[in-house]
């Protein structure tokens, strides 16, 4: 038999008042108590309002009751004066919450409550949740005060300034020497401890030997006990996620190098994990140009480069547009935007919302859907380790977030689309054949770079840079203000921020000693496009990188393209692209984009768009050399056929 929890003591026994079952589980008459009873019976509120001696004797046992108010869970009541300072733990004030209720408020029979009854008892603490905010879109005040010019006076994209520091002052977490917890450790806890303790010990031999040297210039290199124990950790913690099918012969071999390591070569270790640490201003110190050999002259690198332009079969399945749309198809495309009432599908987050070029009468807005929650970086794998049976997981670079783990780590005011279809294209803008042209003075080949922003048009073109080449001077370099309303500039790429827009002057007129620093601005991208073809003629070489970019946002059709995406093609083919700061890194060992947040400098990337065209040049000329080709004149001369041996004679 089990026990009676006395759970039916105020039900009347439905054998009362003829039950003859010793210990029934129901009331009857004697034990029955009503409600409105046990109330009136009640204690007054500073009293134990429960006998707990009596209780335990009773056949039914204590019963659970009505909380008074002013008593606390416990059947102890607040001290006078400290009415509604209880119950409401989270609401205290700073005093009020440190109120607590000692035993002196009981009454006489409190001395036979057992010990825990007379703890002295505190509100509970306040639950404090953490939230991860997002990231915030600079504002103009911010970007001003970090806001430069470069020498000759142009206008650079504002960024921050170089901060100065040897050491970063980081808060450290107090931890103690425990491995961190891992969903999936690789090794049993025991072994990772041990192995975490002896790496440690390691770690603090060299930090003694850094200390004993008292060289003032070695003292940023020391460590405290705490900061030894987050560096171990941090280090055993990553071999353990990143590497976890050889994780104990990694850590082995750190050991045992740490063991034989080198004052000197610790110092070296110290001093570039602390560089690592300071904080990133998008001032890092920049390579030093690597000089390009070609072994030609300018003209002749001119008369080269048409050699390398693109040819205009197959360019469609890089992005190009060759020929124009029919009237037919523009007709097809517009009744299929009316029909879509202005629906498109956000190119961050992939969210459907409406736009309304013009506003909308109701409220004036521009879109709808509210804000916009997106990864502004690509995901990308990292690179496998050696042993590792399965890839790893994509991962944000903006964030180091996997794939799929948040919506996203920055927000912006709206949502922001992207037209590829050229007949869409086509009813913002017509595109246009690049015209003749009677001018003998113009370059003879031409660099270019665009800029562009989110509007009510999908992307639109707001700035257009040209560069002559191979010298690299500057040609033209205007702001241009688009057809439609700017939802995003996409300041974080294109380098162009409000403040650049409010500061330009009209292109034309003369500036004034204090605009020296701002861009000029024309009033349409087809004013923008009349201007490069100024420079331009059919026959002109256009180089740039992912060219079909720029010239989708110009509208130009234009014959001669050289562009830096197709003479360093993925090896792995379309898609996949090499960036074009990946490029100049690779083969001219230089850094370029080093704005970080503050967006990148079209001049910059149409120089470097140059510069990597003449570095294939130079390669492809010495291989053209060594099969015989000459170069006389500007003109190119193929290797002369075999001269035959005199004598011989062909066969009858």
């Amino acid at each position: 038999m089990f026990s009676s929890l006395g759970l039916f003591k105020q039900t009347l026994c439905p054998e009362h008042p003829h039950c003859s079952v010793t210990g029934c589980l129901f009331a009857h008459s004697h034990s029955l108590k009503s409600k409105d009873d046990d109330f009136a019976t009640r204690k007054p509120a500073k009293s134990h309002s429960i006998d707990v001696t009596n209780a335990m004797f009773e056949g039914d046992g204590p019963r659970k009751r009505r909380r008074l108010s002013g008593e606390t869970g416990n059947g102890f009541t607040l001290q006078e004066g400290a009415e509604g300072t209880a119950a409401e733990g989270s609401s205290l004030e700073p005093e009020e919450a440190k109120t607590k209720y000692h035993p002196a408020q009981l009454d006489t029979d409190s001395k036979d409550l057992p010990r825990s009854a007379l703890r002295a008892i505190s509100p509970p603490p306040r639950r404090i949740t953490k939230a991860t905010p997002l990231k915030k879109i600079p504002t103009k005040d911010e970007r001003l005060s970090n806001s430069q010019t470069t020498q000759n006076g142009n206008l650079a994209p504002s960024r921050p300034s170089v901060i100065k520091a040897s050491v970063p002052e980081v808060e450290v977490v107090k931890e103690s020497l425990n491995p961190r917890m891992l969903p999936n450790p690789p090794v049993s806890h025991p072994i990772r401890m041990k192995l975490v303790t002896m790496l440690h010990e390691q770690m603090v031999r060299l930090n003694d030997e850094v200390k004993k040297a008292q060289d003032e210039s070695m003292d940023a290199l020391t460590m405290s006990d705490q900061q030894l124990i987050t560096e171990t950790l941090d280090e055993e913690f990553q071999v353990a996620r990143k590497s976890p099918a050889v994780y104990q012969n990694v850590i082995k071999s750190r050991i045992m190098v740490l063991k034989k390591m080198k004052l000197e070569v610790w110092k070296g270790e110290r001093t570039r994990k602390i560089a690592e640490k300071l904080p990133d201003t998008g001032e890092k110190q920049r390579s030093a140009p690597k000089n390009i050999e070609t072994g030609l002259t300018p003209a002749e690198e001119i008369a080269f480069v048409p050699r390398l332009a693109a040819k205009q079969e197959g360019l469609s399945k890089h992005g190009y547009i060759i020929a124009t749309a029919t009237v037919a198809e523009l007709e097809t495309a517009q009744k299929g935007m009316e029909s879509a009432h202005g629906w498109e599908i956000c190119d961050r987050c992939k969210t459907r919302f409406q736009v309304f070029p013009g506003r909308r009468a109701e409220d004036g807005a521009l879109t709808s859907g509210g804000h916009c929650t997106y990864h502004w970086a690509k995901p990308r794998r990292p690179d496998s380790v050696k042993g590792e049976n399965k890839p790893r997981d994509l991962k944000y670079a903006c964030c180091d977030e996997i794939l799929g783990a948040s919506t996203g780590c920055t927000r912006a005011d709206s949502h922001v689309f992207k037209i590829s279809d050229p007949k869409r294209l086509s009813l913002v803008m017509p595109f246009q054949l690049t015209p003749l042209s009677d001018r003998t003075d113009l370059p003879g080949a031409v660099c270019f770079d665009c800029e562009m922003g989110y509007t009510t048009y999908g992307m639109e073109l707001i700035r257009l840079t040209a560069t002559t080449w191979p010298d690299g001077r500057e040609l033209l370099d205007v702001l241009v203000r688009p057809i439609g309303e700017i939802l995003d500039l996409n300041s974080r790429f294109s380098g162009v921020w409000p403040d650049n827009f409010a500061n330009a002057i009209p292109y034309g007129e003369n500036e004034s000693p204090d605009s020296s620093s701002a861009l000029q601005i024309v009033e349409s991208p087809a004013k923008a496009r009349d201007l490069l073809f100024e420079l331009l003629t059919p026959q002109t070489p256009l180089i740039g990188h992912a060219l079909e970019n720029d010239l989708n946002a110009v509208r130009i059709l234009h014959p001669v393209i050289v562009d830096t995406c197709l003479l360093y093609a993925h090896p792995r083919g379309l898609p996949l692209r090499f960036g074009l700061k990946l490029l100049m890194k690779k083969h001219l060992g230089r850094d370029i984009q080093m704005g970080g947040e503050q967006g990148h400098d079209s001049k910059e990337d149409a120089r470097a768009a140059g510069d990597l065209v003449r570095f294939r040049i130079g390669y492809v000329w010495q291989k053209m050399k060594g099969e015989g080709w000459t170069i006389r004149g500007g003109d190119l001369y193929p290797p002369l056929p075999p001269v035959p041996h005199n004598g011989s004679t062909s066969a009858a």
